[in-house]
């Protein structure tokens, strides 16, 4: 099809209003309101403005489209169609078991590079996208992101447009469907585009407002954005449910299919079968490499020496850096405080700097590693669920990065519970197959900080502010569902299991109860999930009773993950939790392990009452 003949363009237009109906029609379900809005905007980009090598979607050179407005799938289906990626056989099996044609779009089509879905995403992202193109890949590729009016309100959306214009994100296109409804009503600002136009401008965007059912005036937007030289904002004022006159702008209708499906097929003007020949990207070379990879050589720690796990992740991150040229540093104002400032004084051109603004921090990264780079995201353990959503769906999205909280539990002392990451671990734990790391010393970071770099999926590698002794020699090995057996023997009572900080109270909990001739085993379960069922089923078979203990509410913790150990087979032994069950005030960092129990003292305690009761009942 030629890309600027008006006529064919609204043909296409009506294709991919019908076939986004036809979508919705099939599955029963969908949201073909919200795709009919957007259509002449995606057919003009599709046509014109769009480049893509659509015989190999991995070329490194190829635009970036993201639908922020996720669910308007039907519409990027519709679009998939039209380019040739999606046979109109397949276009019918939307929502159907099986399909890539998900309700939301993940990346199970190639023309999908990250899921979205949960509004405020899509934006973020494609600064990360963006940054990719400008400051890694160094590829003029566009990244455009088609937005909904109601997901303006989400803040993520404005930490991404304050961001993206601090960094001349130039070659970011940000398309606003301002089709005046929501999903129960009518939107903020309805159809007043100077409204958007004025706060987007304020954080230093370009800021086209256009009628978004005139091709010409769409055509014009695009080409401007092209030339600019700053992120643009196109705020297209649309009609949901336009062209299909039972549904066009009327309240009630988000979120299902139209009431009459075959009549508004009819009404668009039928099936058809228009065929695009995307634009391709020039071939002008290969993405940016920084240096050949080399072998990981982390600073090695003494034996005795004494070393915060953040300072060791920090100096190994570094490392890793001079190993790999496709690992990331992202931070969002702490890097004083995580130690990601190793890795930002000896890697400046790939060290990222969010300032406070965690949700574009993690956002960034998702976009980022769907180029292929490997991004480390660090923030106190407490602040990192402020982008949870985004960790969500990024699993969802099949997406692979790492992520460090430090200040981790009650052990980082006075500053108090608003500091203290006490639930990390359960959020982390329950995102889809994801990797939690919590070491104990230096030499254990540093091993675990290369791992994470292997693994597929989200790692999560949890660290401490305060210093602790190196029990490790520098080459012991360390992998991703290991532990390590500290203390054992025939006569052992009972087993202590522990991680982080808590490995060395349960080691000096073992020396306590050494002296009063008690001999007890002691685990170091630096790998949350996956875990080590053998080791602890060994541990339960020989001892009877699993004491664990944790900095981190007893929820979802270091506890329970034990606890899961034994759910697919064999007796669970006596289990006993010890945990943060409290709110924690401001207090030493010593003071707080003993006031909730966790220090050795504090677990020495717990064996004996134990064992007493063991005792009373005849059975030691």
């Amino acid at each position: 099809m030629a890309t600027g003949n008006p006529s064919k363009l609204a043909g296409l237009a009506r294709q991919l209003r019908v076939d986004s109906v036809r979508c919705a029609e099939v599955a029963g379900s969908g949201h073909p309101t919200s795709s009919l809005s957007a259509a002449d905007l995606m057919a003009v980009l599709l046509a014109k403005y769009l480049r893509w090598d659509v015989s190999d979607m991995t070329n490194p050179q190829n635009d970036h489209l993201i639908f922020s407005k996720g669910h308007a799938s039907p519409l990027l289906y519709a679009l998939n169609k039209a380019a040739g990626i999606v046979s109109d056989d397949e276009l019918v099996t939307y929502r159907a078991l099986g399909s890539r044609l998900e309700g939301h779009p993940t990346p199970s089509l190639p023309t999908v590079d990250v899921a979205t879905g949960s509004l405020g995403q899509g934006l973020p992202i494609g600064v990360g996208l963006a940054l990719s193109g400008k400051l890694l890949d160094r590829l003029p590729y566009r990244t455009w992101v088609l937005c909904g009016d109601s997901e303006l309100a989400e803040g993520s959306m404005w930490e991404a447009f304050e961001h993206a214009a601090g960094e001349g994100l130039d070659k970011l296109t940000a398309i606003v469907d301002v089709n005046r409804l929501g999903q129960r009503g009518p939107t903020r600002y309805g159809w007043d585009t100077g409204a958007y136009a004025r706060r987007i401008a304020a954080h230093g965007w370009h800021t086209v407002e256009i009628d978004g059912h005139d091709l010409s005036q769409i055509d014009q937007a695009y080409a401007e954005a092209l030339a600019v030289g700053r992120p643009t904002a196109v705020l297209a004022r649309t009609t949901k449910g336009a062209g299909v006159a039972e549904v066009a702008d009327q309240e009630g209708r988000h979120g299902k299919p139209l009431p009459n499906g075959r009549e508004a097929i009819a009404e668009l003007g039928g099936i058809s079968d228009i065929w695009i020949d995307v634009p391709e990207p020039e071939y002008l070379a290969p993405p940016h490499q920084f240096r050949a990879p080399a072998d990981y050589e982390p600073q090695p720690y003494e034996v005795g020496e004494e070393v915060a796990t953040r300072t060791a992740f920090g100096q190994a991150l570094s490392a890793l850096g001079h190993a790999r040229p496709d690992v990331l540093g992202l931070d969002a104002e702490v890097a004083d405080s995580t130690r990601m400032e190793y890795f930002a004084k000896e890697h400046p051109d790939r060290f990222f700097q969010f300032f406070i603004a965690e949700q574009q921090m993690v956002a960034a990264a998702v976009g980022m590693q769907s180029r292929g780079w490997v991004p480390y995201v660090a923030t106190f353990a407490a602040f990192m669920t402020r982008a949870y959503d985004f960790i969500r769906m990024a699993a969802i999205g099949n997406a692979n990065m790492c992520l460090i909280g430090s200040h981790a539990g009650v052990e980082i002392g006075a500053d108090g519970p608003s500091q203290m990451g006490l639930e990390d671990i359960a959020l982390m734990r329950a995102v889809h197959s994801s990797t939690v790391l919590h070491p104990c010393d230096a030499n254990q970071t540093a091993a675990l900080v290369g791992a994470m770099a292997e693994q597929r999926g989200i790692s999560y590698l949890r660290t401490c502010r305060g210093d602790c002794p190196v029990i490790y020699h520098y080459d012991e090995e360390f992998y991703v569902g290991g532990s390590q057996v500290l203390r054992s023997s025939p006569d052992d009572a009972l087993t202590i299991v522990a991680a982080g900080i808590t490995v060395h109270e349960a080691l000096g909990a073992a020396d306590i109860l050494a002296e009063e001739g008690v001999a007890v085993r002691v685990i170091d379960l630096y790998s949350i999930k996956p875990v080590d069922v053998f080791t602890l089923r060994q541990a339960a078979q020989e001892t009877g009773c699993l004491l664990t203990v944790e900095d981190h509410r007893p929820e979802g913790g270091l506890g329970d993950a034990v606890c899961g150990a034994f759910m697919t087979g064999g007796p669970p032994p006596v289990m006993i939790k010890l945990a943060v069950h409290d709110m924690p005030g401001s207090a030493t960092p010593a003071e707080q392990l003993r006031t909730c129990g966790i220090d050795r003292v504090g677990i020495a305690a717990a064996a004996r009452a134990y064992l007493a009761e063991l005792d009373a009942t005849g059975e030691l």
